[in-house]
């Protein structure tokens, strides 16, 4: 039973290749077993004692500012009983070992996680609510796959990003940890953490393999995203770790405000400039003109949104399209998220779910996580 959704609204103060091979753009590498991390040391995550509130966690503060005017009206009563449909069918197909994901992706990390996440923006929250024994059981699955360096991963899983999958588990026990305050996601999480800020590399970002390597910005918006959820929850990220990142997105800007896939070059697409724009936001760089050129580039797609053309990464760019436009707010909020939301409810299955190429249980996630943004309770996105 879903909760109502007056009341939902202004409450709690929260891909292809997510998995099995890179989510924006193949850059032609074999195959590869993920290797496991040697245990990260330095920095730390607990933020030192006599640090300054500024270098406390070295994001400058989220943007505050209340609910977007009209907020509650846009989830209407059609969009209600999408999401009713959607949480229930999401909620009868979890693995019998607390996973979500089917055929290749079966027990995946990140779909895991983002069912995790879809059930947590409707209200519920580790233990609580409607949907919690669905987060409780989610939550175990990824603390059960965590190491003790802290990397994510489905032991001897051979996949081509297991780092996608590693910053999603991370966001996840992040969100759940900022709800709940419980020792051992504590504990896991910091772990989690610590291992995403030692396998940065020296352009500033983060790639399929938890080492440093090179850089892709697909990858990157994961990283930095679980990291500002960890800082949120009140773990320590260093200074340095976000400086740096902010000048590999930015670097990865093209002269047309839209991204590309890695600083060496090549074109804008909407999937991943999406990804740019929120990876600045997730970095706490909101007015800069980087941003506003991306959200410019963004909104050239709006006519593709009305007329329901389809795009590589369906679901990934519209997550993080979604997340663009309600931080950036007013009338661009306003005009986007209903054309989303009609988009996805015209697409709902009868079963309550959505389609995706990934699997449904991932199609399904991503499109509650996106309805259900107006109800500002998953941390991440709060106002």
């Amino acid at each position: 039973m879903a909760i109502p959704r007056r009341s939902r609204i202004g409450g709690l103060t929260l891909l292809a290749a997510l998995f099995a091979s890179p989510v924006l753009g193949q850059d032609g590498a074999p195959k590869e077993v993920p290797v496991q991390p040697p245990t990260p040391s330095a920095p730390r995550t607990d933020a030192p004692p006599t640090s300054s509130k500024k270098e406390e966690g070295g994001f400058a503060e989220p943007r505050k500012g209340d609910v977007p005017d009209g907020a509650a009206d846009q989830v209407t009563p059609e969009t209600d009983r999408a999401i009713e449909a959607g949480l229930l069918w999401l909620s009868k197909n979890q693995n019998s070992d607390g996973s979500y994901g089917t055929g290749a992706y079966r027990g995946n990390i990140a779909v895991t996680s983002l069912a995790g996440l879809a059930f947590m923006g409707n209200g519920s929250s580790p233990g609580r609510g409607p949907y919690g024994p669905q987060i409780d059981k989610a939550l175990k699955y990824v603390l059960d796959n965590t190491a003790p360096s802290g990397f994510i991963a489905v032991p001897n899983a051979g996949t081509h990003g297991p780092m996608y999958s590693h910053g999603f588990g991370t966001l996840f026990l992040a969100e759940a940890y900022g709800m709940s305050k419980n020792p051992e996601l504590r504990e896991k999480l910091t772990n989690a953490v610590r291992l995403i800020i030692d396998t940065q590399n020296n352009e500033g970002g983060w790639r399929y393999q938890p080492v440093r390597r090179d850089a892709d910005l697909s990858v990157t918006i994961c990283q930095i995203n679980a990291l500002r959820a960890a800082r949120n929850a009140g773990l320590y990220v260093p200074r340095e770790t976000v400086e740096n990142c902010i000048r590999y997105v930015k670097q990865s800007q093209n002269p047309d405000g839209g991204f590309r896939y890695m600083i060496q070059g090549g074109a804008s697409a909407f999937p991943r400039s999406a990804a740019g724009v929120v990876a600045l936001y997730s970095a706490s760089v909101y007015d800069a003109d980087e941003v506003k050129r991306g959200i410019d580039y963004l909104k050239q797609f709006m006519p593709e949104i009305k007329f329901g053309q389809r795009f590589s990464h369906y679901f990934y760019g519209h997550y993080y399209a979604a997340q663009a436009m309600w931080i950036c707010g007013g009338d661009d909020w306003n005009s986007w998220y209903p054309a989303i939301r009609d988009e996805l409810v015209r697409r709902q299955l009868p079963s309550g779910s959505w389609q995706d190429s990934i699997c449904s249980e991932y199609g399904t996630a991503m499109a509650l996580i996106i309805l259900q943004m107006p109800n500002n309770y998953l941390p991440i996105f709060q106002r």
